[in-house]
């Protein structure tokens, strides 16, 4: 008795100092609300390079977090936005940049998506006008393809018929020769 009590009293430590394990520092802000305001506007504008997905403001990947603590020190330093922004292009590359200006290199990033569309709906239009022809192909019947058709399609909805299926296949064979 004694045993499990002691058992429980050290698991029920490690989960209340469990919370300490995961805790983390808290984020360095500037002191200067504006300058923040600048710091994060800074960030919505880069790419986080772990991620790739998100912002480094939305990230919490470690990388993000570097990168947005160097945005705050340039910041505090006096840079102002575009160079903070053409610093860590010219460090990164354009990839970094979570709206990739237009230019040569990047064409293919805002092209690509309509360049798409446009073949599909290219291939969608040439299925449907070979649907459409292979649809007027099978309606342009000979009046005695259409009699032996209906005669060979009643044929077989008959239950009669198809005992004596053999003898009436027999005369339309018999009719095409």
């Amino acid at each position: 008795m004694m045993r499990s009590l002691k058992i429980c009293s050290v698991l029920l430590c490690l989960f209340v100092h469990a919370s300490l394990v995961f805790a983390k520092e808290a984020e360095y802000m500037v002191a200067d609300p504006e300058m923040e305001k600048t710091v994060n506007e800074i960030s919505d504008e880069l790419r986080c390079l772990v991620c790739q997905n998100q912002t480094i403001a939305d990230s919490n990947a470690p990388l993000a977090v570097d990168l947005k603590n160097q945005v705050r020190d340039m910041v505090e330093s006096g840079q102002s936005q575009t160079d903070i922004i053409d610093y860590m292009v010219e460090r990164y590359g354009d990839f970094v940049r979570y709206r990739p200006p237009m230019k040569a290199s990047t064409m293919l990033l805002w092209v690509g998506p309509f360049l798409l569309l446009l073949i599909g709906v290219v291939v969608l239009v040439i299925n449907l006008r070979k649907r459409t022809v292979m649809a007027k192909n099978d309606e342009d019947l000979s009046v005695e393809e259409n009699e032996r058709l209906q005669r060979l399609l009643a044929a077989e909805s008959s239950p009669q018929a198809a005992k004596s299926g053999g003898s009436s296949s027999q005369k339309a064979g018999e009719e095409k020769s």
